[in-house]
């Protein structure tokens, strides 16, 4: 195996920024907080749609052109300049230009810009410091996950962080990419166990990249039980070198409770202590982990340190600094409606495609006001959260239970899986300010996620930074 990043000895971060898609995590903020010696981490979620559609609003600052400068392929790196990027940007009223839908057997330019995405906004969070910078990805987006993880590698990030999923094959990946060689894993298909499976492989050399060794950066699965941290210390393809311990309370997706799931009276599910890691099981591992989901106090990262972890994993905090890739005037919203004590955070079971609760940030300008959901045409452009499926003479194929009803209903999926489905692969391009119009004319909403923990931003102004937020957190410590 390739060695490590960074000195074996080398001190573990106290306080790891969360990764938070599509694009809240970007580059700016996980250069804020690694550049503080703790780990800033970006979000690959998105990757290759959101590089070109930051080229397409005009690149503000030239950032993306200068890290793609960088590439190690310019001829790819210019052909997307060349085919995405607009000096002073889109038109009003004008449409992004879509990267193609990748398909089981097509996907070769979207695969092309995903690499280049990852590279981009690893390279640029790891400007103008030394210290270690970390990259999250979703377990769940499988058709994506290889070559934005290879770009993030090509860039020298050194940490991967993924959750959303049992990310079993991911250490042997990591493995092989850092060797040179190619990687696959294979694809979930659901509701189907007994047929031929799917491999999905990336292979550098198709891409330009054969025989490159590259630095195999450490591995942090996000697991909520230390059941599955066992598992997975003992049967991972790879070396595992620590653990998120993530709570229900985090924001995003949340595992399912476990067992048979009850709902409150407002159909939220209901967790219990069973949904909770035993963390004398965790110390027994012998590995490094870090308490996520109502974790950004000062008081939590202590308690944290005297249970024996290594520290805490932070989002909503950073979620709403300055830094973060919010639309300025979305982060304002939530921070005043926070303040005025206005500001509810459901977990729905039903808003993701992935079937997992997903928190909502409850403002009446997104999908989640019910009327505006129920107004938005059923769209699927963008693709991330589609689930494979195999029908009934046995072809694989693609769905998602946003799509048009029709069309998912068409592929053998069922009704009741479509209802309260959210497109949130729009929603949350929307929440980074890259909001798709589409040719209706119709401007895609944004849909906030956030932790339970949004409350405590009622003590913290408008305007506050990433350097605030890591101040605060180890305030009372040595």
């Amino acid at each position: 195996m390739t060695a490590l990043t960074d000195p074996p000895h080398a001190p573990l971060p106290r306080i790891i920024q969360g990764g938070m898609g599509v694009a809240i995590s970007g580059w700016e903020l996980a250069r804020a907080v690694s550049g503080m010696g703790e780990l800033g981490v970006i979000s690959a979620t998105g990757i290759d749609n959101l590089l070109v559609r930051r080229l397409q609003d005009g690149d503000p600052g030239g950032h993306v052109r200068q890290a793609l400068a960088a590439y190690p392929d310019q001829e790819r790196a210019q052909k997307a300049v060349a085919d995405y990027y607009l000096e002073g940007g889109r038109e009003s009223g004008q449409s992004y230009k879509r990267v193609p839908l990748p398909s089981l057997r097509n996907h070769r330019v979207a695969w092309e810009l995903a690499v280049m995405g990852g590279f981009v906004e690893v390279w640029l969070a790891k400007q103008g410091h030394t210290n270690p910078v970390g990259a999250n990805l979703l377990t769940k987006l499988q058709m994506h996950t290889l070559p934005a993880l290879y770009g993030c590698l090509l860039a020298g990030v050194d940490t991967v962080i993924m959750g959303a999923g049992i990310p079993r094959d991911i250490p042997g990946v990591l493995d092989a990419f850092a060797q040179g060689k190619a990687a696959s894993i294979r694809l979930d298909i659901k509701g189907d166990s007994t047929g031929e499976p799917v491999i999905l492989t990336f292979d550098p050399a198709d891409y330009g990249f054969g025989g490159r060794t590259l630095t195999r950066p450490r591995f942090y699965p996000i697991v909520t039980s230390h059941v599955l941290a066992s598992v997975l210390a003992k049967k991972a393809t790879g070396s595992i070198e620590g653990f998120i311990i993530e709570a229900p309370t985090a924001g995003g997706h949340n595992a399912p409770p476990r067992g048979t799931v009850t709902y409150d009276e407002t159909g939220q599910p209901i967790y219990g202590e069973r949904d909770l890691a035993d963390l004398s099981e965790m110390r027994k591992i012998g590995l490094p982990f870090w308490l996520a989901g109502g974790s950004g106090s000062p008081e939590a990262l202590r308690a944290a340190l005297e249970q024996g972890a290594a520290g805490i994993q932070v989002g909503t905090l950073f979620a709403y600094c300055r830094e973060s890739g919010f639309q300025a005037d979305l982060r304002t919203q939530v921070q005043e409606r926070a303040q005025s004590q206005r500001l509810q955070v459901y977990t729905d079971p039903l808003a993701s495609p992935t079937g997992f609760p997903f928190k909502v940030v409850t403002l009446l300008d997104t999908l989640s006001n019910e009327q505006l959901y129920l107004e938005r045409p059923r769209i699927c452009d963008i693709g991330y959260l589609r689930e494979a499926y195999r029908d009934e003479v046995g072809k694989v194929g693609l769905r998602c239970p946003a799509e048009p009803v029709d069309a998912f209903l068409s592929k053998d999926g069922k009704l009741e899986d479509t209802v309260g489905r959210k497109c949130l692969c729009n929603a949350l391009m929307a929440d980074a300010g890259h909001a798709q119009i589409q040719k209706s004319g119709y401007e895609e909403l944004p849909l906030l996620t956030s932790g339970d923990g949004v409350s405590a931003l009622t003590d913290w102004p408008v305007g506050y930074t990433a350097a605030d937020v890591v101040g605060y957190l180890r305030g009372g410590l040595a």
